[in-house]
């Protein structure tokens, strides 16, 4: 068996929550006829908690975010690595940014919005990782 490592744990933390913060988006969206169905409150209900769950992923993310960067050595990595680390921490910016005004939102407009730019980013996010962790492999 391989021994356990610092880098596991820190990528096994990060994947991790990765899939609750973008697989929980995607696993609502596809309640969301069902909850719909529920009742009106169903489905701000089913959000609230989540929200719970989701953005103390989302911190989990940020927390092995930067561990990762200290870890890795960005300067190291080339011109093409740097490039898209950069529009990673983009989307990580944007699917934070898009999730809030989603949570806030009052209107129908804003809460579709939010919520497709979230899970947009947040996808483009976990590819932009795996090419990445792969890059050098």
């Amino acid at each position: 068996m391989l021994p356990l490592s610092l880098e596991s744990i820190r990528l096994f933390l990060h994947v991790t929550a990765a899939a609750v913060w973008v697989g929980g988006q995607l696993t609502l969206l596809g309640l969301l006829p069902v909850l719909r169905g529920l009742g009106p409150d169903a489905p701000k209900a089913a959000a609230r908690k989540f929200n719970v769950i989701a953005w103390s992923a989302f911190a989990v993310l940020f927390v092995t975010g930067i561990w990762s960067l200290l870890a890795e050595s960005p300067g190291s990595k080339g011109t093409a690595w740097n490039a898209t680390l950069g529009l990673k921490l983009l989307m990580v910016a944007a699917t934070g940014i898009a999730a809030a005004f989603h949570a806030g939102g009052r209107s129908k407009a804003t809460l579709a919005i939010g919520g497709a730019v979230s899970l947009f980013a947040g996808l483009a996010a976990v590819l932009l990782g795996v090419m990445l962790t792969t890059a050098f492999a």
